[in-house]
C-alpha cells in the first residue's frame, strides 16, 4: 500500500545575505518557481540596496528537511522626504512571497508585516505574489503589464506588430539610426546620458548611476544595455534583464530627439532581435499606469495590458507612504523638475530617488 505523502512543518528566519552559498541557493529556488522575476532574486535585493544606501532583507520558509519552501525578498527603504517602508522588492516592479503553496505565503508575507513593525516601517508594500484577505489595501486600477511572446523571426515581429506602428517601425529601420549592446563602462555613461534627459523631461528625479552599475555586476551575462546612435550620439537606451528565456526591458528612455528619429521604435525592435538570438521566447515590456502615453505606445506594439495587483498595509494611525508622481501632491514638483537644467536635476535627482524604491 502506498501511504500518503505528509506535510512536512514549516519555520521561518532570515536569509544571510552576505553569504554566497545562501544566496546561491535562493537564487536556484527562484529560477525554479514558475511564478519567478528577476525582481525576486538575491541579486536585485543586494544591488539595489547597496547603489541607495537601502538595507536588504529576505525570509525563508524551509521545511524540517531543510527544503525551501518559500522565500520573500524586502527592502528596507528610508527617506526624509518619503518616510520609511518595507517593500517587497524595492526600486522594483515585482516582487511579493515567491512559495509552494499559498499557505507558507501567508506565512511569510505576516512574518514581513511583523519586521516592518521591528524596523519601525510604518508601510509595507507588495509588488505581486500572495496577499491577505484582511489588513491590506489592493491597488487594482493604477499599473497596467503588457507580456506577449516573441515571434520566429524579424519578419514574423513585423507582422506580429499592428499596421500603424509597424510603419512607425519600417522608418525606424531605414533611418540613419545605429544600434549597440554590451555591458562596459562606455554603454553604461551613455545609458546614463539618456535615461537621465528622458526622466527629467517626465519629472521625476534619476536614480544614482550606481544603481545601473551594481544591477548589470550582480546579473552578469543576465544583464545587458541597448543603445541606439545618430552621427556618433546616444538618442535612445535600455538596461534589460534576462530569465528563463524572457527578455526585461527596464529602465529605457529616450533623448528630446529621439522622437523625431524613431529612435524609440529601433530600440525596442532591435531588443526583440537581440533577446530572439540569445534563446527568448518572451517579451515583457514591464508596467506603465493606465491611461498614460507609455501604456498606449506598448498597446500600438500589440501588447495588451493586464491589472497588476498591488497590495500596502499601514500601521494604526499611520498614512501609507505615496510615491506615485501623477499623484496630484506631486503635480507642481513634477512641473518645476520638468524645467530644470540637466545639471542640476542630475545632481539633486539621485539624492531623492534613494528613498523611492
Amino acid at each position: 500500500m502506498t501511504l500518503p505523502l505528509l506535510t512536512l512543518p514549516v519555520g521561518l528566519r532570515s536569509a544571510d545575505l552576505t553569504d554566497r552559498d545562501e544566496r546561491a541557493r535562493l537564487a536556484a529556488y527562484v529560477h525554479d518557481h514558475d511564478e519567478a522575476t528577476p525582481f525576486h532574486l538575491p541579486a536585485w535585493n543586494v544591488a539595489v540596496a547597496r547603489a541607495c544606501g537601502q538595507r536588504a532583507h529576505c525570509l525563508v520558509a524551509e521545511r524540517a528537511n531543510g527544503s525551501i519552501a518559500g522565500i520573500l525578498p524586502l527592502t528596507e527603504i528610508g527617506s526624509p522626504l518619503f518616510g520609511r517602508a518595507l517593500v517587497s522588492t524595492g526600486f522594483a516592479v515585482g516582487g511579493g512571497a515567491l512559495a509552494d503553496d499559498e499557505d507558507v505565503a501567508a506565512m511569510l508575507v505576516e512574518a514581513g508585516w511583523a519586521m516592518a513593525g521591528r524596523l519601525r516601517c510604518p508601510t509595507m508594500e507588495l509588488r505581486g505574489g500572495h496577499y491577505p484577505a484582511t489588513g491590506w489595501t489592493i491597488d487594482s486600477t493604477t499599473y497596467l503589464g503588457f507580456v506577449r511572446d516573441l515571434a520566429a523571426d524579424d519578419e514574423a515581429e513585423l507582422a506580429a506588430i499592428p499596421r500603424k506602428q509597424r510603419a512607425e517601425v519600417r522608418k525606424a529601420l531605414a533611418a540613419d539610426l545605429v544600434v549597440t549592446h554590451g555591458r562596459n563602462e562606455t554603454d553604461v555613461r551613455a545609458h546614463y546620458a539618456v535615461y537621465a534627459e528622458s526622466v527629467r523631461n517626465l519629472g521625476t528625479p534619476v536614480f544614482p548611476a550606481r544603481l545601473f552599475r551594481e544591477i548589470l555586476r550582480e546579473f552578469g551575462e543576465s544583464a545587458d544595455i541597448l543603445v541606439v546612435w545618430h552621427q556618433g550620439k546616444a538618442v535612445a537606451s535600455v538596461l534589460n534583464l534576462y530569465m528563463k528565456g524572457t527578455v526585461y526591458p527596464y529602465w529605457g528612455g529616450g533623448t528630446r530627439a529621439a522622437r523625431g528619429l524613431r529612435a524609440n521604435d529601433r530600440l525596442y525592435f532591435a531588443l526583440m532581435g537581440h533577446a530572439r538570438d540569445r534563446g527568448c521566447t518572451r517579451f515583457d515590456f514591464g508596467r506603465s499606469k493606465a491611461g498614460t502615453g507609455p501604456a498606449a505606445f506598448k498597446k500600438n506594439w500589440g501588447f495588451e495590458g493586464v491589472s497588476l495587483d498591488y497590495a500596502r498595509r499601514a500601521a494604526d494611525g499611520e498614512t501609507p507612504r505615496e510615491i506615485n508622481p501623477l499623484s496630484p501632491k506631486y503635480r507642481l514638483q513634477v512641473a518645476v523638475w520638468r524645467k530644470l537644467p540637466l545639471w542640476i536635476a542630475n545632481l539633486a535627482g539621485p539624492v531623492i530617488s534613494r528613498g523611492l524604491g
